[in-house]
């Protein structure tokens, strides 16, 4: 099968085997069909790499960008499973924020050290991009860096920022990358949100994506190397998923969850995290130091008004109870605070990021110590600031909404030409 998309040829192969193709560039290696009778269970990116005896990194020198969620169906580490193996040569790994282990907390990394298990050499590559995170790569003497990570859909979950980094690194370094593909654990089914105004990029945001993606990291990139790369386009290759559709959640691809990062502990969190992350830029804790990260949301002083006024709008799909709790770290940490938990009760219906933004809107109206983070955190991630100044002028949800409408129709145009599932 050839999809109408310049440097893309997707070939199908029989019982779940990998067909590769030598069309360079944008080469995508297609979902075979699965084991067993009825719908097969998803298989990722590596597990499809590995049983076609990983042809796709004959004789190359290869390391591997990923974190603890780097797993096999069978909860094995990709590292751990590749290293004895003969048929692959793994030479380093490349750590992201909290680190190859997933040891350290946001805003940190485990650094440069040598895996214990392993004996491999793992770099950092936090905060690092361009000419520097391409000297990473030239020292670590790979031929091929592989990148497998499992995502949380929103655009300000950073490892989709190593990925676009590390593409633009390997070009620079004249190596090859591969992305081994997992699903977006909210579905794939739509793009949702304010699209990133490039005057706001940071790393929550490099490029004009929206809010929530809607796409898989292989999908993004497809997109981030024919759209956006600043020196052309990388010698990339992506492995696909079998048996993954856009309108699966995580809980219906048989696959086990594991944490991308510690404030990621449920495929439920990463459901809301597009919205409710945003109280980050605001003196309300978002959850941090609870057991229900973004889920728990509150301060200092608030009180029942602020879940009443939220259930008042009737957003589809979530209601909000009275809620009260301490956070043992970040904001407000060992205070009792008062808040809402946000219970999305049809995922289907919900719409994480309106959300978001209508329980911005209540907490300010309902809670007079409401404030944005005095370094405007919020315009980074909401990607603009028309946000920020529509609620400060009073905006209700609608209208906010209605701001980002052209832009993200614009996106949708575009990221439709990246998709590759049904």
């Amino acid at each position: 099968m050839t999809l109408s998309r310049r440097g893309l040829l997707a070939v199908g192969g029989a019982m779940g085997a990998l067909a590769t193709t030598a069309a360079g560039p944008g080469t995508a290696v297609a979902a075979g069909q699965g084991q067993g009778t009825g719908r097969p269970r998803v298989r990722t990116g590596f597990d499809r790499l590995a049983a076609d005896g990983y042809r796709l990194l004959a004789g190359q020198k290869v390391g591997v960008v990923t974190n603890p969620t780097g797993i096999t169906g069978d909860v094995r580490h990709i590292v751990d499973v590749m290293h004895p193996d003969e048929r692959v040569n793994l030479t380093a790994v490349f750590g992201p924020e909290h680190g190859f282990r997933g040891t350290a907390q946001a805003g940190g990394s485990e650094g440069r050290y040598d895996d214990p298990a392993t004996g491999l050499p793992v770099y950092d590559t936090y905060l690092k991009s361009g000419q520097p995170l391409a000297d990473v790569f030239t020292a670590s003497g790979v031929d091929t860096v592989v990148f497998d990570i499992q995502d949380a859909g929103s655009r300000f979950y950073t490892y989709i920022w190593t990925l676009y980094d590390c593409m633009e690194a390997a070009a620079l370094a004249g190596k090859r990358l591969v992305v081994l593909d997992r699903p977006n654990p909210v579905t794939g089914r739509a793009a949702l949100g304010p699209v990133l105004d490039p005057a706001f990029a940071t790393f929550v945001g490099r490029r004009e994506i929206s809010q929530a993606h809607g796409m898989t990291v292989a999908e993004l990139a497809l997109l981030f190397n024919e759209e956006f790369l600043a020196d052309g386009p990388v010698e990339l290759d992506v492995v696909k998923m079998s048996g993954w559709r856009r309108g699966d959640f995580f809980d219906a691809t048989g696959l086990p969850w594991v944490p991308p990062s510690p404030n990621m502990p449920t495929p439920e969190t990463a459901l809301v995290y597009s919205g409710t992350c945003l109280f980050e830029g605001t003196n309300l804790s978002e959850g941090r130091g609870t057991t229900r990260p973004f889920e728990l949301l509150g301060a200092e002083g608030v009180d029942h008004r602020w879940a009443e006024a939220a259930n008042g709008l009737e957003l589809p799909g979530v209601a909000f109870r009275e809620a009260y709790f301490a956070p043992t770290f970040s904001k407000f940490q060992g205070k009792t605070v008062g808040g809402v938990q946000v219970h999305v009760q049809d995922r289907e219906a919900f719409d994480p990021v309106r959300t978001g933004i209508a329980l911005l809107i209540t907490a300010k109206r309902t809670w007079s110590g409401f404030a944005w983070r005095s370094d405007n955190w919020i315009d980074k991630l909401t990607g603009n600031t028309r946000v920020r100044t529509m609620i400060d002028a009073g905006a209700d949800t609608d209208e906010v909404a209605g701001a980002w409408a052209a832009d993200l129709a614009a996106f949708r145009k575009v990221r439709r030409n990246h998709l590759l599932y049904r």
